[in-house]
């Protein structure tokens, strides 16, 4: 379905295809120059996630974070892949590898969320 594209959903596609990091619902409408409400972000977060445009990571808190479907190299992401929360930045960032895991007989599995968290790479 082609959908209309509006400042709200251009403010948000490009802060995310810049910052190239995870952001939270907040951290977007604290960043982003249109004048948009709460409702409106989550609905064009949504519907980035419908299309695959965006995918949403859940931390360990419950707190969703949204990040362009897309590596530094333009490459599109494993659909399965996991992301490092750093302890010491809070940066939620993809990591590119593919995730390999097995499930019991009889298992069908349909989304994966993995979040690793730690140090990075930049903080250690």
């Amino acid at each position: 379905m082609k959908r209309r594209n509006t400042p709200t959903k251009e403010a948000v596609l490009n802060l995310l295809s810049q910052t190239r990091k995870a952001m939270s619902h907040d951290a977007i409408a604290q960043e982003i120059d249109v004048d948009a409400n709460r409702a409106t972000i989550y609905r064009v977060l949504n519907q980035f996630c419908e299309d695959g445009v965006v995918h949403k990571v859940v931390a360990e808190d419950g707190k969703q974070y949204f990040a362009v479907c897309m590596n530094c190299e333009g490459n599109a992401m494993p659909d399965h892949h996991f992301h490092f929360r750093c302890t010491n930045c809070h940066t939620i960032e993809c990591l590119g590898e593919s995730v390999h895991f097995s499930v019991p007989k009889g298992y069908e599995v349909e989304n994966v969320n993995c979040l690793l968290t730690g140090v990075c790479l930049r903080c250690k």
